[in-house]
């Protein structure tokens, strides 16, 4: 589903090889500013490396991106988060070290207006946010997974994103756990931010997104209404063996 968009994300004919292996071929994907996109899929289907490309993780080998009809497709990670797209990774890596307030200070000093005085705001801000005020003196590694995912969704909240890029962060958690990240990421929502929330365990991820995308060997090859995406039969072809949670 890729259509112009004024404030949002373009990406066209996006390729990326790693050595002989084509990681995305040809993917055109858009979204506006307030949208809440989910992208499921197999396995190796991609996902993460789209939402890498989206986030300027690396250099395509291939095709253009848009912000706000803005060509971001040379930015680095760096640049993007300050024009306000900012991910989450899969494995949180919080600073040892540092307390979970200096964790999510030094993102905020990234971010967006980062002067000092607005950086300690926002600091406080995606704490209280994220649900973590209560262990904000604490040192980061010392958290439980829960704590740890909150503090990786802090530290991006505290950049200011205008678009967040979430990968698999319900992933490892209970029922109860995921319900409480649901419901800040829903809150999210209300504050116009956009989404684009890889995941595995879909029927979490169906809270939030208002459109489904499922990849499969780099490709995209359903893009729609969350229902009928996963009712697709390509969709399903795409998950026997693994099976749509």
């Amino acid at each position: 589903m890729t259509h112009a968009v004024s404030n949002g994300l373009l990406a066209s004919d996006l390729v990326k090889n790693f050595g002989s292996v084509s990681v995305l071929k040809n993917i055109n994907f858009s979204m506006n500013a307030d949208e809440a996109v989910g992208i499921v899929g197999p396995n190796g289907a991609g996902k993460t490396t789209l939402l890498s490309a989206l986030a300027g993780a690396f250099q395509l080998d291939q095709g253009s991106i848009l912000l706000n009809n803005q060509d971001v497709t040379e930015k680095c990670a760096s640049a993007r988060c300050n024009l306000g797209v900012v991910r989450t990774h899969q494995i949180p890596k919080p600073f040892d070290g540092m307390t979970v307030f200096e964790n999510v200070l030094v993102a905020a000093s990234y971010g967006v207006d980062a002067d000092k005085q607005t950086a300690y705001q926002h600091t406080l801000n995606a704490i209280q946010l994220s649900g973590m005020e209560h262990v904000a003196n604490r040192q980061a590694e010392s958290l439980g997974l829960l704590d740890r995912k909150r503090l990786e969704l802090a530290r991006a909240l505290a950049t200011q994103p205008k678009i967040l890029l979430l990968d698999e962060i319900a992933g490892g958690l209970t029922e109860a756990e995921s319900v409480q990240l649901v419901d800040t990421i829903k809150e999210l929502r209300r504050q116009g931010i956009g989404i684009i929330w890889i995941e595995h365990i879909v029927h979490v991820l169906l809270q939030v997104a208002e459109r489904l995308i499922c990849m499969d060997s780099g490709e995209i090859i359903a893009d729609g209404e969350p229902q009928a995406v996963l009712s697709n039969p390509q969709v399903v072809k795409a998950y026997l063996g693994g099976g749509i949670e």
